[in-house]
């Protein structure tokens, strides 16, 4: 097994911290990292006043067809 590099290391412990829900793939060739992707995910709710409206207007359209 290669040595691991300090500079690879800190790299991948900053994303770990910063990331709050995702994943972290590291790349390896030939015993040493070569890359690193961090994919994070965000989602969005409606309130649920605007959510019932939205329902109420699809439902509405469909029946004007």
């Amino acid at each position: 097994m290669a040595k691991v590099d300090e500079e690879k290391i800190n790299y991948i412990m900053t994303v770990l911290e910063k990331i709050q829900y995702g994943s972290l793939n590291i790349t390896i060739h030939n015993g040493e990292i070569t890359q690193v992707d961090r994919s994070e995910k965000h989602r969005f709710r409606l309130p649920e006043k605007q959510f019932s409206q939205s329902k109420e207007s699809a439902s509405l359209t469909a029946l004007r067809r």
